[in-house]
């Protein structure tokens, strides 16, 4: 059977609340890439434990962006959600600035009804924000980009995009990815073929990298779970965490991990988060000024009966953690306590702040894209 088959019939199988046979994961597991790698994982968690380092080679395209794509696809309903308090405005510009106090509950966060913006993509994860006013996504199997502007519909963007999964902006504008196909962390200037900037460990094989998170002095922090292969293919003993400082060079955070998967970072950028999908928790590693990691306790246990399993994150000015699964996007304090659950009719796989006052959370769910107006700022976001 082919990879594609593989993971349709693996999707089919968990829309019916059910699970393929050869794999532990039952929600938020990634799909195959399309490529030919397929989606079995095996039981085999692989953890181990200690640290080592690794090393490879920086390809550096040289600055510049482009960027004029055009948009068009299909959009769809809404769903109703408890809505709260209205933002406050700022007197010297007429803009809603957000929550002036940290939010002590769901209705101190959400402020609108859930709007489905895209629909009819096969698996959809990555969202990130363009400060050029625009929302970009994978689609993984379909191993495209898609970009979705305000008014209109989505549209192809990149094309192929490596099975891509998260996606992130650099300073200079470049993009970001973390690649399934290509099992490998690229960058883009927009208009312009991705560049490597890690592939292997040690000389071997990345397993497939999953998601990422810039730090402001260009460190780039990734997630390296074996969704998008084959058991067969793997030549890592272990699924990562990795760092890759500003010159390039890639070193293990962790590697005792199941199935580490979202990966964000605090406002001051001294606590870094991972999720572990499979052990359905969240774990926190202490970020030294020189971009070390090191820790990894459990954060938070976020265990749950509802659809999906901890995946992508997205944090809001506050330190606050939107974490996929569950349901939908749970809200977690930076002292660990869950504030609500922001529901989602399918199963969400990853978030982002977006919007151009930085107040709304983009959702990728399956084949769909959300959006809800917030009450809270995102991070980063003017």
């Amino acid at each position: 059977m082919s990879a594609r088959k593989i993971w349709l019939a693996s999707l089919l199988l968990a829309a019916c609340g059910g699970s393929p046979s050869d794999t532990t994961e039952t929600g938020t597991g990634e799909p195959g890439t399309g490529t030919g790698t397929g989606t079995g994982t095996g039981t085999t968690t692989g953890a181990s434990t200690g640290a080592s380092t690794g090393a490879s080679t920086t390809m550096t395209p040289d600055p510049a962006t482009t960027d004029t794509p055009t948009s068009t696809a299909s959009t769809g309903s809404t769903t109703t959600v408890t809505t709260g308090e209205a933002t406050t405005e700022d007197t010297t510009t007429g803009t809603s600035t957000g929550a002036v106090d940290p939010p002590a509950s769901l209705d101190d966060i959400v402020d609108g009804e859930l709007e489905m913006i895209a629909d009819g993509h096969m698996f959809t994860e990555g969202p990130v924000w363009s400060v050029e006013g625009h929302l970009l996504y994978s689609d993984i199997p379909a191993n495209t980009i898609f970009k979705w502007v305000e008014g209109g519909p989505s549209a192809p963007f990149i094309t192929p995009s490596g099975n891509s999964n998260g996606l992130e902006f650099d300073a200079m504008g470049r993009l970001l990815a973390a690649e399934h196909g290509n099992r490998r962390i690229s960058r883009r200037v927009l208009g312009e073929d991705a560049q490597t900037i890690v592939d292997t460990s040690e000389g071997l094989k990345l397993n497939s990298p999953n998601d990422l998170i810039l730090r402001s002095d260009g460190t780039i922090y990734f997630t390296d779970p074996p969704y998008g292969i084959q058991e067969n293919q793997k030549e890592l003993a272990f699924n990562g965490v990795f760092r890759i400082d500003p010159g390039g060079t890639l070193s293990l955070i962790a590697d005792d991990f199941d199935r580490p998967n979202g990966i964000a970072l605090s406002p001051d950028e001294t606590t870094l988060y991972v999720s572990d999908t499979a052990q359905e928790h969240v774990r926190s590693f202490v970020v030294a000024p020189d971009g070390q990691a090191s820790g990894g306790a459990v954060f938070i246990d976020l265990t749950s009966d509802l659809t999906g399993d901890p995946d992508g994150m997205a944090v809001d000015v506050f330190g606050d953690l939107f974490v996929t699964g569950g349901g939908g996007v749970r809200v977690v304090t930076p002292q660990g306590a869950l504030l609500g659950t922001i529901m989602v009719p399918e199963g969400a796989t990853n978030c982002t702040f977006g919007d151009p006052d930085g107040m709304s959370l983009f959702i990728t769910a399956q084949a769909k894209v959300y959006r809800i107006r917030l009450k809270v700022k995102g991070l980063g976001l003017p």
